[in-house]
C-alpha cells in the first residue's frame, strides 16, 4: 500500500509496525522448516519480480529479506514507526479525521485510515486444564524458541496445522520422541518442491517477459483449483483422490493411515502442502495421539484415556485468533459506533474493504478476502489499487469523507454468503474460516479474478460522501 501511494504521488503518510522490523507474518513465524506454499514467482509483488528465489516454495528467511529489500528500494523504511502498536482509532466526523492512539499513548491525526493488520498474526492458545502447571519448556509455534535444543528430548505437539506440518519433520529428526496430538485429520497434498539452479536465476534474470508468463502460469494453475472446493463434483473428487493417494504412498502403516484420514469434505480445513510431513509421521520415534487431552501436567500430557505422555518440551501449533480481525485494536466510526459491536455476529465488509459507518477506512486482507486455492498477494494489490483510487477521489471532488452505504454493504454480503453454502469451506468441520456460528468470514466466495474484476474500479455511487467544511 506505501509503495502504491507514492507511485500515486501521495507522500504524507505514516505506517504503523507493532513490530523492531519489516515482515509480519514472515517476521514473527521464525520455526524451523517455515516456507510458503505459494510458488516463490507468484508469492511476490508483480511489480517486483525476485529472479533470485533459491527455490519453487521459498524459505521465511528469502521472503522476509525480499520485503525488507522492495521496502527500501522503494523508500518506504522513512514512513514507517517501529515498535508502535495501535490501541484504537475513532473518527470525527465533523473534521472527517481519524484520531489513531498508539498503545504509548501517542495520537496521530489522519484523513484516512487503513488497516493492513492481517488475518493470521495474533496467535490463539487453548484453554488447556493445567497448562501454567507444565516445568518443562512451551511455546506458541508463531513464538519459537530457536535457544531451546531439542535434541533427544521428548516433545510434545499440540496442533497439526499448516505451521506443524513444516516443523514436525525437523523436530522429529532431532527429539528422541515426538507426539503429535491432533484433533482432526487434515487433506495433504505434495509440494513437488526444487531448488532453482543458477542457470535458471540467469534465464529469468536474461527473460524477464518469459519469467512473467512463468508467472501467470502458476496463477492459472492455482486459479482452476477452485473448481475442487466451489461444489462437490468430478474435479473435487480427483482433488480428493490424489490426496489419499499420496497419503498411501507416504504411510505404510494402515492404522496410522485411517488417524490421518480426513472425514470431511477435501478443502473444508487449509489444504496443507508439504513433501515432507506424512513420511515424518512414519517415522518409528514419532507417535501420533487422537484421544482428547484430559490436562496438562507438570511433566506432560494426561489423556482421556489416562495414559500419561512425557514431555520436556510442549509445542503449541495451535493456530491464530483468526475471526477476530482487527481486536484487540478498538476502532470507533460515526457516533461512537465500535467495529467489534458491528462485528459481533460475524465480521463483514463491502469487497472486504470498506465498512459501513466507517468512512475513509479501508482494511487489507479483510473479511472473505482470504483464499483457500490461490496467493493473498494478488489479492491485496487489487485492495491497494481499490483504496488509493478512494483517495484519489476524496481529493478530486473536495470530500470530508466516503462511507459505504449500507445497503450496498448488506446486499454484498449477502451474495458472498449465498456462494459460499456450496462450498467446501462452508461443509461441516471445524475451522479458522468460520466463527463459532459456522459463519465462514474469511474466505473469499469466487474465483480470485472475479474479485480483480469488481474491485478493479470504485462504483463511488455506492458511497454515501460528504464535502469538505469551508
Amino acid at each position: 500500500m506505501g509503495i502504491q501511494l507514492k507511485k500515486a504521488g501521495i507522500t504524507s503518510f505514516t505506517i504503523l509496525e507493532k513490530s523492531e522490523r519489516i515482515g509480519g507474518t514472515w517476521h514473527e513465524n521464525q520455526y524451523p522448516g517455515a516456507a510458503c506454499d505459494v510458488p516463490s514467482h507468484f508469492y511476490c509483488f508483480s511489480f517486483e519480480p525476485n529472479p533470485e528465489w533459491s527455490r519453487k516454495f521459498s524459505p521465511q528467511p528469502e521472503i522476509r529479506e525480499y520485503l525488507q529489500r522492495t521496502a527500501e528500494k522503494y523508500g518506504i523504511v522513512p514512513h514507517i514507526r517501529f515498535g508502535s502498536e495501535v490501541a484504537g482509532a475513532s473518527f470525527d466526523e465533523r473534521g472527517g479525521k481519524w484520531r489513531v492512539r498508539t498503545k504509548a499513548g501517542e495520537e496521530i491525526v489522519a484523513d484516512v485510515l487503513i488497516s493492513g493488520a492481517g488475518q493470521l498474526n495474533r496467535p490463539f492458545v487453548p484453554d488447556l486444564p493445567g497448562l501454567s502447571d507444565f516445568e518443562g519448556k512451551s511455546f506458541h509455534s508463531a513464538r519459537w524458541d530457536k535457544s531451546y535444543d531439542m535434541t533427544g528430548k521428548n516433545v510434545v505437539c499440540i496442533g497439526n496445522g499448516a505451521s506443524a506440518i513444516q516443523f514436525i519433520p525437523k523436530v522429529a529428526a532431532a527429539a528422541k520422541k515426538l507426539s503429535v496430538f491432533q484433533r482432526s485429520a487434515n487433506w495433504v497434498v505434495p509440494r513437488g518442491d526444487y531448488a532453482y539452479s543458477e542457470r535458471a536465476k540467469r534465464f529469468f534474470r536474461s527473460f524477464p517477459a518469459l519469467t512473467r508468463l512463468y508467472r501467470y502460469f502458476f496463477y492459472w494453475q492455482l486459479e482452476k483449483n477452485f473448481l475442487a472446493f466451489a461444489r462437490e463434483g468430478f474435479y473435487a473428487g480427483i482433488f480428493q483422490k490424489g490426496a489419499k493417494m499420496y497419503l498411501e504412498q507416504s504411510v505404510p502403516d494402515a492404522e496410522l493411515r485411517k488417524k490421518l484420514t480426513p472425514d470431511y469434505r477435501v478443502g473444508c480445513k487449509r489444504i496443507l502442502i508439504d513433501d515432507d510431513f506424512l513420511p515424518a509421521m512414519a517415522r518409528p520415534n514419532v507417535q501420533l495421539v487422537t484421544d482428547p487431552i484430559q490436562r496438562i501436567v507438570r511433566d506432560g500430557v494426561v489423556t482421556a484415556d489416562g495414559v500419561h505422555h512425557p514431555a520436556d518440551a510442549l509445542i503449541l501449533a495451535t493456530g491464530f485468533q483468526a475471526t477476530s480481525f482487527l481486536s484487540p485494536m478498538q476502532i470507533e466510526g460515526v457516533g461512537g459506533r465500535k467495529l467489534e459491536e458491528c462485528w459481533r455476529d460475524g465480521a463483514e465488509a463491502h469487497l472486504g474493504l470498506t465498512v459501513a459507518g466507517f468512512p475513509n477506512f479501508f482494511i487489507m486482507y479483510g473479511p472473505n478476502t482470504n483464499l483457500g486455492h490461490n496467493s493473498i498477494i494478488f489479492m491485496i494489490e487489487c485492495q491497494a489499487s481499490y483504496a488509493i483510487q478512494c483517495i484519489q477521489e476524496l481529493g478530486r471532488r473536495g470530500l470530508r469523507y466516503l462511507d459505504i452505504k449500507p445497503e450496498v454493504m448488506r446486499t454484498f454480503n449477502e451474495d458472498v454468503q449465498r456462494e459460499l453454502r456450496d462450498t467446501a469451506w462452508a461443509a461441516g468441520c471445524k475451522s479458522w474460516y468460520k466463527n463459532a456460528a459456522g459463519k465462514v468470514t474469511n474466505n473469499w466466495s469466487h474465483f480470485t479474478v472475479t474479485y480483480w474484476w469488481r474491485t478493479r474500479r470504485p462504483n463511488f455511487a455506492q458511497f454515501n460522501s460528504a464535502p469538505r467544511q469551508a
